[in-house]
This record gives structure tokens, C-alpha cells and sequence, in this order.
């Protein structure tokens, strides 16, 4: 679906951002790649996972989370559409 390359990395956190979230890359006990903040919009993301595993855990949290729709500009929708079509097609 997304190539593995920062470009991919970065778009996925753009979509974040402009949906509310903040996303931060930090240190810790995680048994995945990332996780969302219980009850607050910020999702912190292991520095020391490699390219790959980043992206995946965020594509994860985002198949996971709520959009408002309004707030997306027309490439992050399609980009949004892709990334939730995929989890129905697993």
C-alpha cells in the first residue's frame, strides 16, 4: 500500500495533525510501535523502532481511530479512504 520511506512516514503524521492529534517520537516500554494516550489526542511512537515497524504501527492507530472529515483536505482524504480500505480488505 504505502512504500516504506520517511515521504510515507511523514504524510501519515500530517494526517494526524491536521485531524487534532500530535504525534511524538519518544522512548519506552511499548509492545507495539506506538500508542495513544488514554482520554488526549496524542499518540507517542517508538524512537527505536525501525522505519517500518513506525509506519505500521501508525497505519494501525489510524484504521483505529475517528476522523472529522472536515478538517482533511482532498489528498488526505484519499489518503484516509486507502489506508481504511485496506482494513477491509485483510
Amino acid at each position: 500500500m504505502l512504500p516504506i520511506t520517511n515521504h510515507s512516514l511523514e504524510k501519515l503524521e500530517n494526517l494526524l495533525k491536521c485531524s487534532g492529534y500530535k504525534v511524538r517520537y519518544e522512548k519506552g516500554n511499548f509492545k507495539t510501535g506506538a500508542c495513544l494516550l488514554q482520554n488526549s489526542r496524542m499518540i507517542v511512537v517508538n524512537k527505536f523502532s525501525n522505519l517500518e515497524s513506525k509506519i505500521q504501527a501508525v497505519l494501525e492507530l489510524i484504521r483505529q481511530l475517528e476522523f472529522d472529515y472536515k478538517q482533511l483536505d482532498d489528498k488526505q482524504l484519499s489518503l484516509l479512504q486507502q489506508i481504511k480500505q485496506t482494513e477491509l480488505q485483510l
